[in-house]
């Protein structure tokens, strides 16, 4: 298989944008940017997210159990590069953007538009990155979007022309 032509036909499937935050209960808090997410069943609602296998966010998730993915709107790239390092919590911000705790724990991010909350139903620990199977146990929304909801969220695609993930 040639690498080149590989990289470049992963990168054509599109990626939106999301901030994935835990917390244990034991003072560990992780937030990290993720992009491979989907829902995967209406009954229960699920959704599955690819956590890097040796990150601290991945730690903690596996830890908690619990999870929450927060919604990114076309307007909050900054939010996107903020947490592509690890998280710091200080001043009662995470990263140093105003969070709360969710009815899982998991702290939701006060400026994205929307977040659900996910227990954890299952991991397979394989490659670089694993997969969380999330249940969906409460989701918010704080900015309700205009027209459809798809088109509200941040993409990868949005980052500029030099961000890519995938391949």
């Amino acid at each position: 298989m040639d690498a080149n032509t590989k990289k470049t036909t992963l990168r054509m499937i599109p990626y939106g944008i999301y901030v994935l935050t835990a917390d244990d209960g034991k003072g560990n808090i992780a937030a990290a940017t993720v992009n491979w997410v989907t829902q995967s069943a209406f009954a229960p609602p699920l959704v599955v997210v690819g956590v890097k296998a040796d990150s601290g966010a991945y730690q903690i998730v596996k830890a908690a159990r619990t999870f929450a993915l927060n919604m990114l709107g076309k307007d909050q790239k900054g939010l996107a590069f903020a947490f592509f390092k690890p998280a710091d919590v200080s001043d009662g911000k995470l990263s140093g953007q105003p969070y709360r705790k969710g009815t899982t724990g998991a702290p939701l991010l006060i400026e994205a538009p929307g977040a659900v909350e996910c227990k954890v139903t299952s991991i397979v620990e394989q490659g670089d990155h694993h997969i969380v199977v999330g249940e969906v146990v409460d989701a918010h929304l704080n900015k309700p979007p205009a027209g459809r909801p798809d088109a509200a969220i941040l993409e990868m695609k949005d980052l500029g022309d030099n961000v890519f993930y995938g391949g």
